[in-house]
């Protein structure tokens, strides 16, 4: 089989784009952090409401025991709840979302952090604030005639003021 020189070269250009292309988006996701999500629990949407972690009232901002911070939120038509939540700048902090009726999405402009939220399932990603700022969470996934409206906003603070309203969240810092 003899192939053209000339079809050589236009073939090795391709591949070499190829090969270039995949290495750039491997790189950027390797830089920034972006991985598949890894945690598969499940969860009944139809007694969501029912369950202890995303009950209403258990619903925000929690310091857990460790002085971790996990955030359980709520996706349903049209809306994510709370809509309104404060956390630290420079702080690892856990998301946990539940859906209590359709397939939403969760994405936050200017960070690494987007997901899924698929009914019958908790979504869970980890992720940090490097700087202080108002920052929308907005619903990514089309969920219905009132999805333009679907958004809530998290508000980051610096560490410091953090710790002056939260004394609870002070200590196992080294």
């Amino acid at each position: 089989m003899h192939i053209d020189p000339l079809e050589k070269k236009w073939l090795y250009i391709t591949f070499g784009m190829v090969g270039l292309f995949l290495g750039a988006i491997f790189i950027s996701a390797l830089i920034s952090g972006i991985h598949p999500p890894s945690n598969v629990e499940t969860i009944d949407s139809a007694r969501l409401h029912l369950s202890e972690e995303f009950a209403e009232d258990n619903l925000g901002v929690k310091i857990q025991s460790d002085g971790s911070i996990r955030v359980t939120m709520v996706a349903g038509r049209y809306g994510f709840f709370p809509r309104h939540i404060t956390l630290p700048a420079d702080t690892t902090i856990t998301f946990r979302w539940a859906s209590i009726d359709v397939l939403h999405g969760v994405h936050m402009p200017m960070t690494n952090m987007s997901t899924m939220v698929v009914p019958g399932y908790v979504a869970e990603v980890t992720t940090e604030f490097p700087k202080p700022g108002d920052y929308p969470m907005l619903c990514n996934e089309y969920c219905g005639t009132g999805h333009d409206f679907m958004w809530s906003k998290v508000t980051v603070v610096d560490k410091q003021t953090w710790e002056r309203q939260h004394p609870s969240s002070k200590g196992d810092e080294s």
